[in-house]
């Protein structure tokens, strides 16, 4: 079976985004749809001593409510990443893994890139090699497909050779019975996540932060923290 998962490419993305990576034989990051404002495209959240902290990527969007997410251009008259590396310095500079990876992520940022895409992807692949995931991957941008919602879907498990799709759980009722799946003889699954806890800086646990909160907080053990959450994809 080739597994194929089709995911919009987010900036510094919770851990749940790699655990649908790793479970698949293809990750491609879907950059050929329409921006979405103010979503997980240029966000994300950390912690700090007082709860969660929104890191938004500013960017250019006025005038431009059609542009395609590989279109989208960095903001740089704003302070970032300047703020974003600030904050993550101060939150974080006495977790245990700080020292070992917070170059990495300073390395990135600081490259001035021109669009989000290119930011974020840079980001993922930074991320991937750190968690040890080896899992191929394509932007959708690059291939030779068309079709709008589940015929997009469709066209890149195709052109991949993929017979088999993991979708996140929240997509079940946009793909709603999956019948377009079952006519072009592909097995549809559906993430089945619980959220592990682990160590994190201050008090009580949050779920659902950026994955640089785990990796700082606990380094090479990430993955199998990730993979401790996994249950049996869902038909």
């Amino acid at each position: 079976m080739r597994t194929v998962v089709i995911m919009q490419p987010t900036y510094l993305p919770w851990m749940g985004y790699f655990d649908l990576m790793d479970q698949s034989d293809y990750f491609v990051f879907l950059d050929s749809i329409q921006f979405e404002k103010r979503s997980w495209q240029q966000r994300n959240k950390i912690k700090s001593s007082e709860g969660e902290l929104l890191l938004s990527v500013p960017v250019l969007s006025k005038g431009k409510f059609t542009q395609k997410i590989n279109k989208v251009k960095i903001n740089k008259s704003a302070s970032f990443p300047k703020d974003h590396l600030k904050a993550i310095k101060y939150n974080y500079s006495r977790a245990k893994y700080f020292k070992k990876i917070f170059p990495g992520l300073e390395k990135i940022l600081d490259k001035n890139f021109d669009f989000l895409v290119d930011l974020n992807i840079e980001l993922i692949i930074w991320l991937k090699n750190l968690l040890g995931i080896t899992t191929k991957l394509k932007r959708s941008s690059l291939l030779r497909v068309g079709g709008k919602k589940a015929d997009l879907l469709i066209s890149i498990c195709k052109a991949l050779k993929a017979n088999a799709y993991l979708s996140p759980i929240g997509s079940k009722d946009y793909l709603k019975d999956g019948k377009l799946f079952k006519t072009n003889k592909i097995s549809l699954f559906y993430q089945q996540f619980n959220h592990p806890q682990y160590h994190q800086l201050y008090d009580t646990f949050m779920p659902y932060l950026s994955i640089i909160d785990l990796l700082l907080n606990e380094g090479e053990k990430s993955l199998s923290i990730i993979q401790s959450g996994r249950k049996e994809s869902s038909k």
